[in-house]
């Protein structure tokens, strides 16, 4: 048998991060994977530039944080986020922290797209569970109610054959192929404006500022951020009359960068104009067919928050995905993959928007003129550099929401070490594992009666006690200040609390029904 005559458990259409990092999720959970892309080579262009917490989070799952941590930019003295006048003048900002966040790792780390997908591309092709056909475009899709059919056709040779999988994922950018061929159509979220994206080489990273400024210029908005050393990037808005043509000309990006630095301190390493549009598809799911990614959502880009969405896309369906390929879960499962990420993608994807919005009225205000947003106000949290967007429905025990407590919320996580001994700390989810796991004050808390061991003994859940260990950096998350217990899913979202009202066999039971568990 050939691999083209395989059956698969998950088809994927598309081969960018997202695609990648799906396929690495599935695969490393015992299911084998088929990728289908029409390029034969990765698009090398310095896309996406930031990595947040969460999304470095995901990949210690799968064992690849210190692969990513040495991709990313160390910290440098200074690194900022600031809003400035069209004079550079700072208005107001963050310093982007050096420590650990919230989620284990820096919240605001830059890197370059292009060494990502490589890297990537080359776990992949250590799998054996993952065929990557490439040069192959998808040209139809038939849901057979226990399969998927996907027709693909060589761009090469012209010949066409059909791949069969249990599961399709389309993870095929903005002009996806797959939402189209399934009917979604998008809902616009009200921002659609042209921008001149220009990345760079410096020959000296130390002449330009450390700060990333949104810099609120009445004559012209402009991004300016300080990606991964040598590189570095401008947005700027176009202006009514100004096309496509005429500002990627090189004597009009000089233009634009002369007040920045001179013509011989940089070479042009990519100039192209993108609508920044925001947007979502009215659904993520038909059947056995799934999207993720920029198939799934659109965001300008203040937040740096598009590939991080992609990315929790990917880590959501993949652990979801798992239980039901393996019969531990009913497919109805799948249905909160929109519940919880679409409502998550908005809010981020409105958050940039907001950006966008604060930089016009800072600008209007410079010029004096009216605000164009009257009565507007930002929405979305920022503080401390962490976007926090905790998920509001899904698989949660959503009636523990109260007095604060952060259900939906990634637990924080800190280095941890055996209480008492000398070693080397680790990361809390090292120790709680990559599936479900209980975290209880003490051996006492984290006690199952006999119907609750048997769905964590099947759902491979891990219990752990805290009073075992002691932070050696970072802190406990303040739920255990009051709760005795915290139960977690695989992408480290609190499920839910063990309290005086709820102990950990009732919590487990709460879990199984969420999830459509099979007994």
């Amino acid at each position: 048998m050939t691999k083209k005559d395989r059956d698969y458990d998950v088809s994927i259409v598309g081969y960018g991060p997202v695609a990648a990092a799906s396929a690495l999720f599935l695969a490393r959970r015992g299911f084998r994977i088929s990728i289908h892309e029409r390029s034969t080579v990765p698009l090398d262009l310095p896309r996406a530039v930031l990595l947040d917490g969460e999304s470095a989070r995901a990949f210690l799952s799968i064992g690849l944080s210190k692969d990513i941590e040495a991709l990313v930019q160390p910290y440098r003295e200074g690194d900022a986020l600031w809003f400035t006048d069209s004079k550079r003048n700072k208005l107001f900002g963050i310093d982007t922290a050096g420590h650990a966040g919230h989620n284990g790792w820096r919240d605001v780390a830059m890197f370059d797209q292009p060494e990502l997908e490589a890297f990537l591309r080359g776990e992949i092709a250590k799998e054996d569970s993952i065929d990557v056909f490439l040069g192959e475009e998808a040209t139809a899709i038939r849901d057979t109610g226990t399969q998927i059919e996907l027709d693909l056709r060589n761009l090469e040779s012209g010949t066409s054959r059909t791949g069969t999988a249990r599961y399709l994922l389309g993870c095929d950018g903005a002009s996806s192929f797959v939402r189209r061929t399934l009917g979604i159509p998008w809902t616009s979220l009200g921002y659609d404006q042209d921008w001149l994206v220009i990345d760079i080489v410096v020959e000296d990273p130390d002449f330009l500022p450390i700060e990333t400024m949104q810099v609120c210029d009445p004559d012209r908005l402009t991004t300016y951020v300080c990606v991964k050393d040598p590189n570095r990037r401008w947005e700027f808005q176009l202006k009514p009359g100004e096309t496509r043509e005429e500002m990627v000309k090189p004597e009009a990006i000089g233009a634009l960068l002369e007040s920045w630095l001179p013509k011989e301190a940089y070479s042009i390493r990519r100039a192209v104009v993108y609508q920044f549009h925001a947007a979502t598809a009215e659904r993520w799911r038909k059947g056995r067919v799934l999207i993720a990614g920029d198939a799934a959502h659109q965001t300008p880009p203040f937040l740096g928050q598009g590939l991080n969405t992609g990315l929790r896309d990917a880590f959501n369906l993949a652990w979801k995905l798992g239980l039901v390929l393996d019969g531990r879960c009913d497919d109805v499962l799948l249905d909160s993959y929109f519940d919880e990420r679409d409502a998550h993608a908005r809010t981020l994807v409105d958050g940039a928007c907001d950006i966008g919005k604060l930089m016009e009225t800072l600008a209007a205000r410079e010029a004096g003129l009216p605000e164009p947003h009257p009565g507007w106000a930002p929405m979305l949290d920022v503080s401390e550099g962490r976007v926090s967007v905790p998920i509001q429905g899904g698989v949660l025990n959503e009636s523990q929401r109260a007095e604060g407590i952060p259900i939906g919320e990634p637990l924080r996580q800190p280095q941890v070490r055996s209480r008492g001994k000398d070693e080397a700390p680790t990361r809390l989810d090292e120790w709680a594992g990559p599936g479900f796991a209980l975290l209880g004050r003490s051996d006492a808390d984290l006690e199952l009666d006999a119907e609750a061991t048997a769905i964590a003994e099947r759902l491979g859940l891990r219990s752990v006690a805290l009073d075992t260990l002691e932070v050696a950096e970072g802190s406990l998350d303040r739920v255990f200040d009051e709760k005795r217990g915290a139960l977690l899913r695989p992408d480290r979202y609190l499920f839910g609390v063990v309290d005086d009202e709820t102990d950990a066999s009732a919590l487990v039971r709460a879990l199984a029904e969420k999830i459509a568990f099979r007994s």
